[in-house]
């Protein structure tokens, strides 16, 4: 199978390229660079050319809070980018993976979110996420658009190195009233692969199970075994430019592992590199 993937360069994409290489998929990695996906016109260009048979696109705006200020950069990477990476797919009949996010909803509810549940975004890096979901909808007829939350990975910025950098302050406190899914991104990658034996649609990709920022800080110190003055705190206390939903979990279908269980084994897997 012949696949490319957009946003070669980001902490998903750095895992993915390698792993589906290891399983013997011939990958073309594209970034902004080889493939500007605000223009029409070389998207089109590139796609036609490499002709793959799945394009998994991983390209973003992902900085949540700047994108409150930078609207025109965030709309146009996540909502025009995702168009043209669309059109292009359907133009040679490729199959395409959007990457989408937990930040589409509210966090109104009180039980996880399912695939079918409407849409609210509460920050304008949620609202774009979702008018691209919306445009691959649109314009893509073989689509699965997977949503994760609170990823984390090897090669990129994320809570997990944050909080082992801040390990040794006097004090640390963390948020205890927002709720969500961790995801590995390695996790995130093995349930892409699943979506692809299934129908096409709406998948949510996250960590199974669910806790809280302070709840996920406190697994990783006790896994590592750090002992750190960790106090919990409310979302006021450390007031953001982007609001955030204070229940974000997503129910999965088991396609992925428990969070805890997951975390154990990038905490293992970070120590021999």
């Amino acid at each position: 199978m012949k696949v490319l993937v957009t946003g070669a360069n980001g902490m998903l994409g750095q895992d993915l390229c390698p792993y589906l290489e290891d399983l013997g998929m011939m990958v073309i990695p594209t970034d902004c660079d080889t493939m500007d996906i605000t223009d029409s016109k070389q998207t089109d260009e590139v796609i036609s050319r490499v002709h793959p048979d799945l394009i998994i696109h991983c390209a973003a705006y992902t900085n949540v809070d700047k994108a409150e200020v930078d609207l025109e950069s965030a709309t146009k990477l996540n909502v025009l980018g995702a168009k043209n990476v669309a059109i292009a797919a359907e133009k040679i009949s490729a199959t395409m993976v959007y990457i989408s996010t937990d930040y589409v909803f509210d966090g109104t509810k009180t039980t996880p979110y399912l695939p079918s549940d409407k849409p609210n975004p509460l920050n304008h890096y949620g609202l774009t996420k979702y008018q691209g979901e919306l445009e691959v909808q649109k314009h893509c007829k073989k689509h699965y658009i997977a949503r994760t939350s609170w990823l984390y990975g090897i090669h990129g910025n994320n809570f997990v190195e944050t909080m082992l950098k801040l390990a040794k302050n006097d004090e640390l406190n963390v948020v205890d009233d927002q709720k969500g899914c961790p995801t590995w991104t390695i996790e995130l990658i093995q349930g892409i692969l699943k979506l692809l034996n299934k129908p096409y649609g709406i998948y949510h990709v996250c960590g199974s199970g669910l806790t809280t920022w302070y709840g996920f800080a406190n697994e990783i110190f006790k896994k590592e075994d750090l002992k750190v003055n960790l106090k919990p705190c409310t979302t006021e206390k450390f007031p953001r430019p982007a609001k955030r939903p204070h229940y974000s979990v997503m129910e999965n279908d088991g396609i992925t592992r428990n969070w805890e269980i997951a975390l154990g084994d990038y905490l293992k897997l970070r120590k021999g590199i």
